[in-house]
């Protein structure tokens, strides 16, 4: 959850326009409300889509593996029973077969885009597919809403004195997760509404 969380704030941060619309929406929802909660998130359209566009640029898990139950063909070539397969999450999800200007953070490319990473669209499987997707997905993504939520109405978010958004490091360490390689440094200051 933290490693998603930190790749959504990164590139919230290198895109200030995105992060102005979610911080609207956020702000828009919860505004009459002492607190964010769960009772409202679901009218969070823009941030849904925002954690989609994460999740698809930074699969937390990119290497999936699977095992052949059975003999079988893939793709004209014969499979025994218990051959491994590796599948490149990170790579599909950036594949520009699929995904228009893959390397893009655009969340607006999921108001009109039906696919969804809950295991139907091969192109987009942060969790899996089949029998065997994360059972945690739910939970995981419940977790993600709030904590983002909470982020962007409660905290107003600038980087470090002399640090362009374009310039923000997004190398990725590979591990069992893809985290970003340099911990991601910024500055907090309580939403001005709020410190009345």
């Amino acid at each position: 959850m933290t490693t998603v969380l930190q790749w959504a704030m990164a590139e919230l941060m290198r895109n200030p326009t995105v992060m102005s619309k979610v911080q609207d929406e956020v702000r828009e929802v919860f505004k009459w409300k002492e607190m964010v909660s769960n009772d409202d998130i679901n009218k969070l359209t823009y941030l849904q889509f925002v954690i989609k566009e994460t999740l698809r640029l930074h699969t937390p898990g990119p290497l999936f593996m699977r095992e052949c139950q059975e003999q079988c063909q893939v793709m004209g070539y014969d499979m025994p029973k218990g051959t491994k397969f590796l599948l490149n999450l990170w790579s599909i999800s950036r594949d520009p077969k699929y995904w228009d200007d893959p390397e893009t953070f655009k969340p607006e490319r999921f108001e009109d885009d039906a696919r969804d990473f809950k295991g139907n669209d091969f192109e987009f499987i942060s969790f899996g597919a089949g029998r065997r997707m994360c059972p945690g997905m739910l939970f995981g993504l419940a977790n993600i809403e709030l904590a983002l939520a909470n982020l962007l109405f409660y905290f107003d978010w600038s980087l470090p004195d002399g640090v362009l958004p374009s310039e923000l490091d997004m190398t990725e360490n590979f591990g069992v997760t893809v985290r970003k390689k340099e911990d991601l440094l910024l500055h907090a200051s309580l939403y001005a509404q709020l410190s009345c």
